[in-house]
């Protein structure tokens, strides 16, 4: 058995905690894992690791091989398949069954598992039970994972079931996100399970039916991977549900409850949070009801004689949102868009191949930054004209070239990078290192970094 966690979505429905460049599938908004990494866990409980595969997109190569390589040592940047162009969910499955087939060479009937990698599961056992069972069950049908409903949820599409089969339905229809009335009549009927974007079958069930009813993405699979690849920006951009399973005659659903949410807004994250949390010491709640605050760095958040708000803290923006408009963020994000500010695509907290940077001060002549380099990682030799750094060692590790001299510094040591001096920062440790620095200067442009 194989699984494909597809890791290609902006999240900016959870905008100001997911930014473009660092979207909400690698943050750790419920425990000490991100999404992504809770997600390759679960299923490497039911399979080898290295039969996990994850479809991203070249901006976020580093996100996800930084992430999983800190969960498991031995993931490696070949089980990372990159998109050329991010066409939704039809043409990222579609290249991943065929890696799996062309390089791979896995047998046409072994059943693969292609999975959301932002997804919430509450009931882990019972979860990777219906999986396994799902696994085994599945056959030559495309089988979907069907959530058994508590409410009547507007947020989800929903899946009709037909005649119940041995451990799964025939899918009737899939029916798209409803309205407040229709979801009440859904949930009443016990007819319908919500959709999850969770999908199970095998390579030769299919190519024959994206074949069949996606005709320019089937013919494409049939082409060696060389041409494939070439093509792949041409291919159309649609969903899985529209290119093949809300057409085919072979969708089964396995239908399970084990505390799912798709953390799709504000709304359902704190759905979530609300069950975890026994105590909030640093928020205060004074005549106050109904009210969600998460805070990123922990601050104190006092609210007095309101009700009904969501309150989300980061180190560089604050959202408050009345409860129940969490869709209505993305016209913040359109705002952003328009106005071309920074604060949509990067966090204070910036990620890069080696490790990321954390922004403590930012004045007009100096700034103040933490930097955390991962085991092993090394930037490129550089130098400056119009700025001087101090870098203190706080923690871990530094090997430090300056112009033709190497040093190694351990806890509380610094060193000095005079201007026009080449330097270069590594971390030669087992642990990752985490460093102080200050700039000084005039500019401090990504225009003034001259590599060697």
């Amino acid at each position: 058995m194989y699984s494909v966690i597809l890791c290609g979505g902006s999240g900016t429905r959870l905008w100001p905690l997911s930014r473009k460049n660092y979207p909400k599938q690698f943050l750790s908004l419920y425990s000490k894992q991100s999404l992504l990494q809770e997600t390759f866990l679960r299923m490497a409980q039911i399979m080898p690791a290295k039969n996990i595969m994850v479809v991203s997109n070249q901006s976020n190569f580093f996100n996800v091989y930084n992430q999983l390589k800190e969960i498991n040592s031995n993931f490696t940047k070949e089980q990372i398949l990159i998109e050329s162009a991010s066409l939704n969910t039809a043409p990222a499955i579609a290249y991943a069954m065929k890696h799996l087939k062309d390089e791979l060479h896995i047998d046409k009937d072994a059943p693969v598992v292609i999975l959301p990698a932002d997804h919430y599961i509450g009931k882990n056992k019972k979860y990777l039970t219906l999986i396994k069972e799902a696994l085994k069950q599945v056959g030559n049908n495309i089988g979907t994972i069907g959530i058994t409903p508590t409410k009547p949820e507007t947020g989800y599409g929903y899946i009709k079931k037909g005649k119940k089969m041995n451990g799964f339905f025939k899918v009737d229809e899939f029916k798209e996100k409803p309205n407040k009335e229709t979801a009440e009549k859904y949930l009443d009927s016990g007819e319908y399970v919500w959709n999850s974007g969770m999908y199970i079958f095998n390579y030769q069930t299919f190519l024959a039916e994206i074949i069949k009813y996606s005709p320019k993405i089937g013919k494409s699979m049939q082409k060696s991977m060389t041409v494939f690849l070439k093509n792949f920006g041409k291919l159309p951009s649609i969903s899985i549900d529209y290119a093949l399973s809300e057409k085919s005659k072979k969708v089964v659903v396995f239908e399970g409850e084990f505390g799912w949410s798709d953390i799709g807004s504000f709304d359902s994250l704190a759905d979530v949070l609300l069950k975890k949390r026994d105590r909030d010491s640093r928020h205060i709640k004074i005549d106050s009801k109904n009210i969600f605050i998460h805070s990123e760095t922990n601050k104190l958040i006092a609210t007095l004689g309101v009700e009904d708000l969501i309150i989300i803290e980061n180190n560089d923006s604050i959202l408050i949102q009345k409860r129940g408009e969490s869709e209505r963020v993305k016209e913040v994000v359109d705002f952003m868009k328009e106005k071309e500010m920074r604060e949509i695509d990067n966090n204070v907290i910036v990620h890069r191949p080696w490790g990321k940077y954390e922004v403590l001060i930012d004045g007009k002549h100096h700034k103040v930054r933490k930097l955390t380099i991962y085991p092993g990682e090394y930037l490129t030799m550089q130098l400056h004209h119009h700025r001087v750094e101090h870098w203190v060692v706080i923690k871990g590790s530094a090997e430090v070239i300056k112009n033709n001299e190497t040093f190694v510094l351990k806890n509380n040591e610094s060193i000095f990078i005079p201007e026009s001096t080449k330097h270069r920062l590594g971390n030669p440790g087992r642990v990752s290192l985490e460093i102080i620095e200050v700039q000084t200067g005039t500019y401090f442009g990504d225009d003034d970094i001259k590599t060697f």
